[in-house]
C-alpha cells in the first residue's frame, strides 16, 4: 500500500519543526516539507530518522508556489501564518489539489471562509482546524477533565500562559486578534469578560497586574479574556460560570501589551510592534528557563455530592505542544477517524488519544487532583 503524502507547510518555523518530529514519532516518514528557506528547510530533512523526507519551496501568499507545494498531497499541515491575515488560503489550496488540511490555528475566520465558499471537495475532504495549544488543547483538555469522575459540571476557572520565545508568526496574530479572529469580523475575543449563568458578561472580572498562582513559578499578571472557543467549551460541557485567565510572567511583554491598542489606534505600524513583542519577551526570558502552562479547575458533582477535578500541564515550550496536537489531527484523518468536513479540532480529536500522546512522547507533565480525581498524585510520565 502506498503511504500517503503528508505536506507540512512551516517545516523550518517553531511548530513546523516540532510537528516533523511528531509525525516521525506516529510513524510517519516521506514528508514534504515545505517553507521559503531552502537551507533551513534541507536541515529539518537532515533530521530525518529515514532519510526519505523531500523539500521543495512554497510561499503562501504566492498562489503559484502553494499550488506547487500542495499538488500530490494526501493532507497538508499549515504550520504557517500569520493565521487572521492567510485565513483559509492553505485550506482551499489543499482542497483544490484534493488533499485534506489540518491547520494548527485556523479559528473562527478560515471556518467562515470555508463553510461559504460551497467547495465542491468538502463533501470527500476534511479540514481540521485550531489544531494546536490555544486555540485546541485549550478546549480539549477541560472536556476530557470533565470525564474524570464527575457526573456533571458546573463551573470552570483556567490558566493559560508561560515564558518563552515570541515567533514573528505569534507577534503578527496577537496585533491582527485585536482587531479580527473572532466570528464575524469581530475581535478574538473580549477582554475582562466571562460566563455568568451560561451567557457572556462583559467587564465581570478585573485584571492583576501583580499575583501568585500554584502553576506558575514567581509572581504573574494575569489578564481575563474570553474567546469564541472558550464560549463554546461553555456551552458543550453546559458550563454556568466560567473565567478564563492568559498569564503574563514576564514584565517587559505586559507592559508591550497594554499599550498595543493604543499605540495601534494611533497608527504605529504592526510590524515594528511585533518586533517589539519580539524583543521584549528575549528580554523577559534572559537568564531564566521557558516554560508554558495550562491550569483547570472543573466544580460539579461527584456521585450526587459536591466535587472537583483540577488539571496542570507544564511543558518547555508551546509551540512543541501545538506541533503534537497538529501531528495527532493529521495521523486521525490519515486513520479516518474524522469525518468530511470543516471541523474543529476539540470536536473530533479524541481527547483519551491525546492526553496519552502527551505523556508517552515525553511533550508535557500533566497532574490530576481534585475530589473526583481522588488524591493529589503523579500520573504515569509525569516528572
Amino acid at each position: 500500500m502506498t503511504k500517503p503524502v503528508i505536506g507540512v507547510l512551516g517545516a523550518s518555523g517553531a511548530v513546523g519543526r516540532a510537528a516533523v518530529h511528531e509525525l516521525h514519532a506516529l510513524g510517519h516518514s516521506g514528508l514534504r516539507l515545505g517553507g521559503r528557506t531552502a537551507s533551513a528547510l534541507c536541515e529539518v530533512a537532515e533530521n530525518d530518522p529515514g532519510g526519505h523526507d523531500e523539500t521543495v519551496w512554497a510561499d503562501a501568499t504566492a498562489p503559484d508556489g502553494l499550488r506547487a507545494f500542495t499538488e500530490g498531497c494526501d493532507i497538508v499541515l499549515n504550520c504557517v501564518g500569520p493565521t487572521y491575515r492567510l485565513r483559509a488560503t492553505v485550506a482551499f489550496a489543499a482542497l483544490d489539489a484534493g488533499a485534506h488540511c489540518v491547520d494548527v490555528a485556523g479559528d473562527d475566520p478560515a471556518a467562515e471562509d470555508l463553510l461559504k465558499g460551497g467547495e465542491p471537495a468538502r463533501d470527500t475532504r476534511t479540514v481540521v482546524l485550531s489544531a494546536g495549544a490555544l486555540p485546541g488543547l485549550s478546549s480539549l483538555l477541560p472536556r476530557w477533565l470533565a470525564g474524570q469522575g464527575l457526573d456533571s459540571v458546573a463551573a470552570l476557572t483556567a490558566y493559560c500562559g508561560g515564558l518563552e520565545p515570541c515567533s514573528p508568526t505569534v507577534a503578527h496574530d496577537l496585533m491582527l486578534s485585536l482587531s479580527s479572529g473572532g466570528a464575524d469580523g469581530a475581535a478574538y475575543g473580549e477582554a475582562l469578560a466571562a460566563v455568568r449563568g451560561g451567557r457572556r458578561a462583559p467587564r465581570a472580572l478585573r485584571a492583576d497586574e501583580d499575583t501568585v498562582h500554584q502553576a506558575f513559578p514567581g509572581r504573574v499578571a494575569v489578564q481575563p479574556y474570553l474567546s469564541g472557543e472558550s464560549e463554546r467549551l461553555a456551552s458543550v460541557l453546559g458550563l454556568n460560570r466560567l473565567d478564563w485567565y492568559n498569564v503574563h510572567p514576564g514584565p517587559a511583554v505586559r507592559a508591550l501589551l497594554n499599550l498595543l491598542p493604543g499605540r495601534l489606534a494611533a497608527g504605529e505600524e504592526q510590524g515594528r510592534l511585533a518586533e517589539r513583542l519580539i524583543l521584549a519577551a528575549d528580554l523577559d526570558l534572559a537568564g531564566r528557563k521557558p516554560y508554558y502552562a495550562m491550569d483547570f479547575a472543573l466544580s460539579g458533582t461527584a456521585s450526587g455530592a459536591p466535587a472537583t477535578a483540577g488539571l496542570t500541564l507544564r511543558t518547555a515550550s508551546s509551540y512543541r505542544l501545538t506541533a503534537a496536537v497538529g501531528a495527532l489531527a493529521a495521523d486521525a484523518v490519515l486513520r479516518s477517524e474524522v469525518p468530511a468536513g470543516v471541523h474543529f479540532a476539540c470536536d473530533v480529536l479524541d481527547p483519551e488519544t491525546v492526553v496519552r500522546h502527551l505523556r508517552s512522547h515525553g511533550v508535557a507533565d500533566l497532574r490530576l487532583t481534585g475530589t473526583a480525581a481522588g488524591p493529589e498524585r503523579d500520573e504515569e510520565g509525569i516528572l
